[in-house]
């Protein structure tokens, strides 16, 4: 490898590309491709990196089947960069592989880790812990262990446990100052960030406040009778009753939640549940069945009382009702939440992190571009959506993750 294929690269590692391209800007060998393609991807221009490294891997000989691999690794990078979340994962396997066949850890470990960022950003949080289970980094670079840290921050913030995110980020922030890349510095603070601001509302007796993380996570180990309106569940000391393919119910058990501990009207009911402004005959019999569904389902927490206006929640054990909402609510809360984190996202990638169609992702962000909370950039496959984040909110409640059980 000629001086400048090497000035270039530790240019790179350090966080300087405009530094590695003052020294491989004219040049088309395949070296000089990938670099350039890297060099590209950290100044944000991830089309056209994406380009130069696929003429890279194709440049490359026969006998240079690490180096196809290391554009392999980097191009599955850019696409995660993107919100590209349908790339190839087997092609990145076998791209690892090959590198841990000749012996090249750093780099195989950096596509593990890519793969744990991927599967954290759709919510498969068991397969993330898996994938980082067979990493030590310890001799890794400074870099690939602030990205260890950073995943493993990640997924204690979605399963909620507060102290061992802070413990991670305390370790990635150390490691992010021995890398020296800007980049990662400001990831980290921006994870910090997430564990200081607002992540969820609570509703109780008729009073609103908002509750960081470590508060929810406290909430959540207490003796308080729980209506989760972020995961659409009721809970109470370890039991967790879902009525997230319940909506009805939900809206039921949410009103009474809010009134605790007095009774809701049957009116106020009816139009919460089903919309309804008119309180005739067959509506208030709906509403009687409902309420009936809802009280066989709670049956072991609770019980759904009648009273002289309406009905009213009555908890078995509990000495305190509370309902847990989105600091900011809204009718397509969960698309927003992934917008926020200020990245552009693809419809496509939306739909995998969402677990639902296309189809649905497309009509939400067509809603939400016509109240102007989102805008596209490019046409047909290169579309691209995105917002500025909430100012002051985390969107850690609103991803999909399980929340813990007990």
């Amino acid at each position: 490898m000629d001086s400048l294929i090497t000035a270039a690269a530790r240019a790179l590692a350090a966080g300087d590309p405009l530094g590695a391209l003052k020294r491989v800007a004219l040049r088309d060998d395949a070296p000089a491709l990938a670099l350039r393609g890297i060099a590209m991807a950290q100044l944000g221009d991830l089309v056209r990196a994406k380009a130069l490294l696929r003429r890279a891997a194709r440049a490359f000989g026969p006998k240079e089947a690490v180096a196809r691999a290391r554009c392999v690794v980097a191009e599955a990078e850019i696409a995660l960069a993107s919100r590209d979340l349908g790339w190839p994962a087997k092609a990145l396997d076998a791209a690892r592989a090959t590198l841990e066949g000749h012996g090249d850890r750093a780099n195989a470990a950096h596509a593990r880790y890519l793969e744990a960022r991927r599967l954290l950003l759709i919510g498969s949080l068991d397969e993330a812990e898996r994938t980082l289970t067979e990493l030590d980094p310890a001799p890794f670079p400074p870099a690939s262990r602030t990205v260890h840290e950073l995943v493993v921050a990640g997924i204690a913030m979605r399963r909620l446990r507060t102290e061992a995110a802070r413990a991670a980020l305390a370790r990635a922030e150390r490691a992010a100052r021995h890398a020296r890349i800007p980049a990662l510095t400001a990831e980290v603070e921006s994870a910090l960030l997430a564990l200081k601001t607002p992540a969820a509302r609570l509703i109780a007796r008729g009073e609103e406040r908002l509750l960081r993380l470590e508060e929810v996570e406290a909430l959540l180990a207490s003796k308080a009778f729980v209506v989760d309106a972020c995961r659409h569940v009721v809970r109470y000391a370890g039991t967790v009753i879902s009525l997230a393919t319940r909506p009805v119910l939900f809206g039921l058990a949410r009103a009474l939640g809010e009134a605790w501990p007095g009774d809701v009207p049957r009116g106020m009911l009816l139009a919460r549940a089903f919309g309804s402004k008119l309180a005739d005959e067959s509506q208030r019999a709906r509403l009687r069945v409902e309420v009936g569904r809802l009280r066989t389902v709670l049956r072991t927490l609770a019980d759904v009382r009648a009273t002289k206006r309406g009905f009213a929640l009555a908890p078995r054990r509990a000495h305190e009702v509370v309902v847990l909402a989105r600091p900011v609510e809204d009718e397509h809360g969960a698309v927003l939440a992934f917008l926020a984190d200020g990245e552009s996202w693809s419809s496509s990638a939306l739909a995998l992190a969402l677990g639902t169609s296309q189809r649905t992702v497309q009509r939400a962000l067509d809603s939400l571009a016509a109240a102007g909370k989102v805008q596209s950039l490019g046409r047909g496959r290169a579309r691209r959506w995105m917002t500025p984040p909430v100012p002051g909110f985390t969107t850690t409640l609103l991803l999909p993750a399980p929340l813990p059980i007990d």
